[in-house]
């Protein structure tokens, strides 16, 4: 995910200091890995030089100045660009369970294991998600659901990847 799209996506609904908008950040979108403070201020400040953001003002208080943040236009062709252009499903056809799969095989190993041991920690994921989704709110709900889906499609790989070694493995040793 693109954090400092993200970020001017939330300056475009009101002007924000930069604790506050961490912390909405990390609402939506952190629950599993909240921004840095660090990251949030370094993002804000490359944003300012874009010109995609203005400051309005700052606070003094019992520590450093806070600054208030606004979204220039700018910046909301920026984000309405993000918005509507399409993401690439899968840019690549690799992972690294796939590469795992084809090495153990060229090194005439256990893809057998591999993938059982792959399908137990997916399975593990899947129950902690689902745990995740009973008591969660309705965004936390489609979150899990994306990653559930996602794992659902590699586990019906795995399915199909166990059913086919013996012939990938033929076929890996004549090339």
């Amino acid at each position: 995910m693109n954090n400092t799209l993200a970020l001017l996506g939330l300056l475009g609904r009101e002007p924000s200091y930069g604790y506050d908008l961490k912390h909405s950040y990390d609402r939506y979108f952190g629950v599993q890995k909240p921004l840095a403070f660090g990251q949030v201020y370094s993002t804000l400040a490359r944003m300012f030089r874009d010109e995609l953001i203005m400051a309005l003002g700052e606070e003094s208080g019992g520590g450093p100045d806070r600054k208030k943040y606004e979204i220039t236009l700018a910046g909301r062709d920026k984000v309405r660009q993000w918005l509507f252009t399409a993401d690439v499903p899968s840019e690549t056809m690799q992972s690294e369970l796939f590469a795992k799969t084809v090495i153990a095989l060229l090194l005439d190993d256990d893809a057998d294991r591999l993938l059982d041991v792959q399908r137990a920690e997916h399975m593990a994921r899947m129950r902690e998600l689902t745990r995740l989704k009973r008591d969660g709110d309705l965004l936390q709900v489609l979150l899990c659901d994306h990653g559930l889906f996602h794992i659902e499609a590699d586990l019906r790989w795995i399915e199909l990847t166990s059913a086919r070694l013996t012939q990938l493995k033929k076929e890996l040793q004549s090339a």
